[in-house]
């Protein structure tokens, strides 16, 4: 299991790192012009979503630390891993997916994953 957490956490983190720099660069995420269900989020608090780079960056930096944590056995893993997921929850569909997944599995499998 903690290679598919792994995985998911790499994709999750992977993908919002590349969509925040792609962002800031180009104006546009990765993908259709319009961004996801995600963004109606952001419209009804009046937040520009093309803005949003630097919190996709820090999300993404944030989802890779906690791949290291998990690898390196950091004590801080497991309730880092908790945070996380809770907070990726808003990117809906695909994020929030990942995020159920892996909190699930953090919370039903502790202690099979060396946590």
């Amino acid at each position: 299991m903690k290679i598919v957490i792994s995985i998911l956490g790499l994709l999750n983190g992977g993908y919002m790192l590349l969509d925040g720099i792609y962002v800031l660069m180009n104006g546009k995420y990765i993908g259709p012009e319009k961004p996801g269900p995600w963004a109606n989020l952001f419209y009804k608090l009046g937040i520009d979503v093309f803005k949003l780079g630097p919190l996709f960056i820090v999300f993404g930096l944030l989802w890779l630390t906690w791949l290291y944590a998990l690898w390196t056995n950091q004590s801080w893993a497991y309730p880092f891993g908790l945070v996380i997921s809770v907070l990726t929850l808003w990117y809906l569909p695909v994020g929030t997916f990942i995020s159920v997944v892996v909190l699930a599995t953090l919370l039903t499998m502790r202690g099979k994953l060396g946590l």
